[in-house]
């Protein structure tokens, strides 16, 4: 049963359309990467998904077995995150909170081992006492990826994951989080880097002037049918 399915969608602001006509549906253990043109609707896109704003039109419907806070979000990180004056531990566990009851003002034992096990999951567990903002770009990545993860078991929205770090840290952001796809995790990722999505993705959604939804085989063979070039570049 799909996790998402997403039906007729019209995204846009003030009724101004920035794209229509969305139809997939994302099941569990895909990795979907998002492309398509500088405003052509990509980060909206995940909004509407987290509920952070209303579509224009169309449906997005949860499976029986996905609920808001089981989805896990990694946005594009800000330069005051970059600058943010806590410890690891203490970054991840912020990750949390959408679990903590109004009247429950610290973190569980439960919450904690949540933490501690998400940080050893991406390869951080020596740099929790760490202040966050001495990090390279690429750990501090990591640590936010690790503080989405407490927030989900089950689907995970990236928006630009390997923004503003170098090409080498960038695959590695890549192939982390394609190890968690293989541990069962659903991903739905923007990324600029059409490469990386056909190497990792299993689905690719191209949103703009032309929508396109479908296996990554499909969109590679359809690259063949146009010699290369089918308009759906990032």
């Amino acid at each position: 049963m799909a996790l998402l399915t997403i039906k007729d969608l019209s995204l846009g602001y003030h009724s101004q359309p920035v794209v229509e006509g969305l139809n997939f549906s994302v099941q569990p253990g895909d990795y979907i990467c998002i492309i398509g043109e500088n405003g052509s609707g990509k980060t909206t896109l995940m909004k509407t998904l987290l509920q952070l704003q209303k579509p224009l039109a169309g449906d997005i419907l949860m499976g029986e077995q996905l609920k808001m806070n089981d989805i896990g979000y990694l946005p594009q990180q800000t330069q005051m995150q970059k600058d943010f004056p806590a410890s690891v531990m203490e970054v991840v566990l912020s990750g949390c909170q959408g679990s903590n009851p109004w009247w429950r003002p610290f973190y569980t034992k439960e919450q904690k081992e949540r933490a501690r096990k998400n940080l050893e999951r991406l390869g951080l567990s020596e740099y929790k006492a760490h202040s966050y903002s001495a990090l390279s770009g690429g750990q501090q990545q990591r640590v936010l990826l690790a503080r989405a993860l407490c927030a989900t078991q089950k689907i995970l929205l990236l928006d630009e994951p390997g923004n503003g770090l170098d090409p080498e840290v960038t695959k590695d952001m890549y192939r982390w989080i394609a190890r968690l796809n293989q541990q069962g995790l659903t991903i739905l990722m923007i990324s600029h880097d059409v490469e990386a999505a056909i190497r990792y993705a299993s689905h690719i959604l191209h949103i703009g002037d032309t929508v396109f939804f479908g296996t990554k085989q499909s969109y590679i063979d359809a690259k063949k049918e146009n010699g290369g070039n089918t308009g759906w570049n990032a």
